[in-house]
């Protein structure tokens, strides 16, 4: 159970400070979402069908997330997140 909270704090503090990469900034909310989940699971709060309805929702994210990175590279070549302010 440690562990799993030094992976968040862990998870936290990447995303806090990868403000200029979108990639970096998505793959630690991915790693985040999987840390609640075995969290959730680990703590025996979540029944199954409030499972697989956290998993669809995470899938769903993960998607426009990338759906969003895949513009961004296709509008300006890079995943920079300073080239939206443009």
């Amino acid at each position: 159970m440690l562990m799993i909270y030094l992976s968040l704090l862990l998870g936290l503090l990447i995303f806090s400070s990868s403000s200029k990469h979108l990639l970096v900034t998505l793959l630690s909310l991915e790693f985040l979402i999987l840390l609640l989940f075995s969290l959730l699971m680990y703590s025996n709060h979540m029944s199954m069908m409030n499972a697989f309805t956290f998993l669809s929702i995470t899938v769903c994210e993960g998607a426009l997330g990338l759906s969003v990175l895949v513009s961004l590279v296709r509008s300006s070549g890079s995943d920079q997140v300073q080239f939206l302010n443009e």
